[in-house]
């Protein structure tokens, strides 16, 4: 990739069960004792379901957005403290904006629906902060940003999704800057939804085990400031990662299973490697979609080992944060990229025991790499299949 395409990471924010910030995120991402969902402090349900929720940060009443809003700005913050922007930085730059959700302030607010179902007054603040609360929007609007602003709802790969578009806008010369990533809120309709679908374990989850039972759901949000060579050489600010590449495909076999040839998921692997120049022996480790359900590990392990076969290293980071949902490509991408930084890969917490469908155990201890290449895996609903590669540059 020539030097001036590539899309340099200047700055990473991230929030979620296993930290606020990066610093506490990777102090517990190799810590001796692993964070355990617990049932929900906020989420008004029966359901006795254990959740990822983030501690430490009070919802704020009536703000556009919500709580999902809450937890971007501050990964956002940051982010933007991290490659040393000020708003002044940004306003005289061409800078985008592209955020990936699911639920967002959409489904937050259940008092206001059925108020309006039914007929009765509903007070119009509800309805302002959701048309107020996209977040790509928000953003572009608090900052006077003068890019595109695009907010990307392919559910469980939203994040991911966003963090590959921004590529490929710095790439093109679309932008100087993106602003890139995916926030998500726990919330009463996901968990009820999920929990229909039969795929919410009632004990913490267990990536890729034999004795995995399903997914539980968490809260996040992950910013990465994307810049283009040029930026970063008239700043004096150089990345020591980029985003080398990104493959998407959907293969819309099913409107929530995937498909079990898993060849949607292949495309997007090869896809990946292909933009970002490179072959599967450069792939130092894979940080999978691992959700804990049974088919969907299933199909990924499957089709990991095969693109990947004897070299394949990887482990999933969802028994640690839950599924974030439109959150998960992002946090997983900069969880990823921490621990290229420390040439280390943390084990798949849980995991004891290898079921039969699946070719080869992820790793179950923290282990030592030499690379600059990993690859975070990310899928969703309505076959939505997207790989992207980290590279560490310096």
């Amino acid at each position: 990739m020539p030097n001036d395409k590539i899309a340099g990471i200047s700055g990473a924010g991230i929030i979620s069960a296993l930290g606020n910030g990066i610093s506490e995120t990777l102090n517990n991402l190799y810590g001796a004792n692993p964070v355990l969902p617990e049932l929900s402090r906020r989420v008004e349900t029966t359901l006795l379901l254990p959740v990822f929720e983030v501690s430490g940060v009070l919802p704020k009443a009536d703000i556009p957005g919500g709580f999902t809003m809450q937890l971007l700005q501050i990964a956002l913050d940051e982010a933007l403290d991290g490659a040393k922007m000020t708003l002044e930085t940004l306003r005289n730059l061409r800078v985008g904006v592209c955020v990936g959700t699911t639920v967002a302030c959409q489904l937050n607010d259940i008092p206001f629906y059925a108020a309006l179902r039914s007929g009765q007054g509903a007070p119009s603040k509800p309805f302002r902060n959701y048309i107020e609360g996209c977040p790509a929007e928000w953003i572009r609007r608090k900052y006077s940003l003068n890019g595109p602003a695009l907010t990307v709802s392919n559910a469980c790969s939203s994040g991911a999704d966003a963090i590959g578009i921004g590529m490929t806008w710095i790439r093109n010369g679309v932008c100087d800057i993106v602003i890139a990533g995916g926030a998500d809120e726990l919330n009463k309709v996901p968990l009820d939804g999920f929990n229909a679908l039969g795929v919410c374990a009632a004990e913490p989850c267990r990536p890729f085990d034999a004795n995995r039972s399903g997914l539980n759901l968490g809260e996040a949000a992950g910013m990465v400031i994307l810049e283009s060579t040029k930026s970063t050489l008239r700043r004096k600010k150089e990345p020591n990662f980029s985003v080398a590449g990104f493959g998407k495909t959907a293969d819309a076999y099913h409107i929530t299973q995937p498909d079990s040839s898993g060849n949607g998921l292949e495309l997007a692997l090869f896809a990946s490697l292909q933009n970002a120049g490179i072959t599967p022996a450069d792939i130092a480790f894979i940080n999978a979609h691992g959700t804990g359900t049974p088919l969907n590990d299933r199909v990924e392990a499957q089709t990991l080992a095969r693109v990947f076969g004897d070299q394949l290293k990887y482990m999933s980071t969802k028994a640690l944060t839950g599924h974030t949902l439109g959150a998960a490509g992002a946090i997983e991408f900069i969880i990823s990229m921490l621990m290229l930084s420390k040439q280390k890969v943390a084990k798949s917490h849980r995991f004891e025991k290898l079921p039969d469908e699946i070719p080869c155990s992820p790793l179950t201890e923290t282990t030592p790499i030499s690379g600059d290449f990993a690859l975070s895996t990310s899928l969703a609903f309505g076959g939505s299949n997207s790989s992207l590669i980290i590279r560490r540059l310096g």
